[in-house]
């Protein structure tokens, strides 16, 4: 049964895609499709028990696993062992984007969805950030949903 709620949502300047929440899949994953403009992207996290892999399709991050870097680009598939401290940016003059797989993902469906609003399924980019993001609601909703955020190196 597909979930009937919001698909597309804008949360911390990337607009996301849910082209399945978990409860589309028997628990098993999230696939999440983001846009993430140039500068913006995940600051240093962790969580144990929510494996998470990227593909890129357009564009350029720079992914950080385990204090070590990697550009990837189109086509390529960057997996996040599970537990592994990891952040990405996005690099270039345009927006990257890339599909999400996260693993049984309800945290990261719970994380995104609480944290943004939705938007219309014809939104194509994210509008831009009206200021700085609040980071202690940020805090509070990775904390509750297990997620670990660090301060950048």
């Amino acid at each position: 049964m597909t979930d009937r709620r919001a698909r597309t949502y804008e949360t911390l300047g990337i607009l996301l895609k849910f082209h399945a929440f978990p409860g589309d899949t028997q628990d098993k994953f999230c696939l999440v499709e983001a846009v993430v403009p140039p500068g913006l992207g995940a600051p240093p996290n962790h969580h144990a028990g929510e494996t998470e892999a990227f593909y890129m399709l357009d564009g350029e991050i720079e992914f950080m696993i385990d204090g070590e870097t990697r550009l990837a680009r189109r086509g390529d598939h960057v997996p996040i062992p599970d537990g592994a401290v990891h952040a990405f940016t996005a690099k270039g003059e345009t927006p990257a984007r890339v599909l999400i797989v996260n693993a049984p993902g309800h945290m990261h469906e719970r994380f995104f969805t609480e944290l943004g609003h939705p938007v219309a399924d014809e939104t194509l980019v994210p509008a831009p950030m009206d200021g700085p993001p609040d980071i202690a609601n940020v805090m509070r909703v990775a904390g509750e949903t297990g997620m670990t955020i660090l301060p950048p190196a």
